[in-house]
């Protein structure tokens, strides 16, 4: 479904990505890994087109996001969800119309329609009853559902999630993992996940891709990359102190 070939970006002189290449399957959990600053999430930046590569394409069924404008680039984005790392709720919004703003914004649904719409996603994500508060009158695991059934709203094809399990505790940690799924299972989508949650992330990746240094050092599945015979990979995975120095 995700086609990433050579792809090359630099800001300011320093190059970030250097020939990244990799493929996501349609239905699949590809989740990447890697340090701090490794351009991680400029990667999933450049798979819905927002950034622009220096080299290389982004291909989607297809379509090549890196070189499409226009119309054409926001059609290809309407197949997309994208679960920011802090969530990005609008603070002033209610929950319920956190959740119902992009129906609002990008259907013609009726009113009636759109709060059907959203109060059922609220209520899949374990939030029934929750649409009338404020994010800043819930806790943090509730702001990430809440940004996830905002995400389900539109039932994307593809969803990506930046780091989506930043700053939870490790009950909610699981918690998040265990939606990703479910929300693949009953929506169908292919998930692009970026994450630091290591070992966890890879009870729920179908496979796994490890970024380093700008490129793709290697990817396979959860097992692969676990056993994996490049010491920079085994060091990351393994927690080592020499090897995190390193990153």
């Amino acid at each position: 479904m995700i086609d990433v070939v050579g792809l090359h970006k630099s800001f300011n002189g320093q190059e970030v990505l250097k020939g990244v290449g990799f493929r996501v399957e349609k239905g699949e959990v590809f989740t990447v890994i890697g340090g701090s600053g490794q351009g991680k999430s400029v990667l999933l930046k450049h798979l819905l087109g927002l950034i622009k590569p220096d080299k290389g394409h982004v291909y989607v069924d297809g379509t090549d996001i890196a070189a499409v404008t226009g119309e054409e680039l926001y059609k290809a984005r309407d197949r997309f969800g994208y679960l920011f790392q802090g969530g990005a709720l609008f603070d002033s919004m209610t929950i319920f119309d956190n959740v119902a703003f992009p129906l609002q914004e990008k259907t013609k649904m009726k009113a009636a329609e759109i709060k059907d719409r959203a109060e059922a996603e609220l209520a899949k994500v374990g939030l029934s009853g929750m649409g009338h508060k404020f994010p800043a009158e819930v806790s943090g695991g509730m702001k990430k559902r809440a940004a996830f059934a905002r995400v389900l709203v539109m039932n994307p094809e593809i969803v990506l999630f930046d780091e989506p399990t930043t700053g939870l505790d490790p009950v909610l940690v699981d918690s998040v993992h265990r939606l990703i799924v479910w929300g693949r299972e009953n929506y169908g989508y292919t998930a692009v996940v970026v994450s630091h949650e290591i070992p966890e992330i890879f009870d729920i990746s179908d496979r796994v891709g490890m970024l380093d240094g700008g490129v793709m050092l290697q990817v396979g599945t959860p097992g692969e990359i676990k056993g994996s015979d490049n010491p920079r990979v085994r060091r990351f995975v393994r927690g080592e102190s020499e090897g995190a120095a390193q990153f």
